[in-house]
């Protein structure tokens, strides 16, 4: 069986207010992030072809974890335990044999998701949280930071996409 993305395709808004703005870029590069493993099976979505542990179904669960530390811990200030045992093991994310599944990595990914933006949507861009590391950044910073990680990763996933099956998408 192939895969199918749960989110729909959506381009971000080319005028809108700033958080709107914000948001649908981090929505369309949601959606674009699926959108790569498309008509693949779950073997093809977990097939290394890079040096590094990077897959396509890797990178699902590395976003996943993104989504946490980011507006879980850092925005919303809880000290949940981030999935796939970052940061003790930095490489869980991207290692598949712990895994459920491409669906059930998936399921995990559209419900972090969907938190994320419960989160967010309660403050304003203006407020200030802390990073234990970065120290004060303000939810703006916080939005543009994760979109930037998915601009990244989705352009290793067009990369890995297209050594897979010569698949090339715009």
């Amino acid at each position: 069986m192939t895969f199918t993305s749960p989110l729909p395709a959506t381009d971000p808004l080319p005028i809108a207010p700033e958080r709107a703005m914000l948001e649908s870029w981090l929505d369309a590069f949601r959606a674009d992030l699926l959108s790569k493993l498309s008509g693949l099976t779950e073997d093809q979505a977990g097939q290394r072809l890079l040096p590094s542990l990077t897959t396509l179904h890797g990178l699902v669960r590395h976003l996943t974890k993104v989504e946490h530390v980011w507006f879980v811990q850092v925005l919303a200030g809880l000290t949940e335990a981030a999935p796939y045992g970052w940061p003790e093991k930095r490489t869980g994310d991207f290692e598949l044999t712990g895994s459920a599944g491409l669906d059930a990595d998936v399921a995990s990914f559209v419900a972090a998701i969907e938190r994320s933006r419960q989160i967010a949507a309660g403050q304003s861009l203006d407020d200030v949280r802390h990073h234990h590391r970065l120290g004060d950044v303000s939810v703006r910073w916080v939005l543009q930071h994760v979109i930037s990680e998915y601009a990244q990763h989705c352009g290793h996933a067009d990369i890995v996409r297209e050594l897979i099956d010569g698949t090339t998408m715009s």
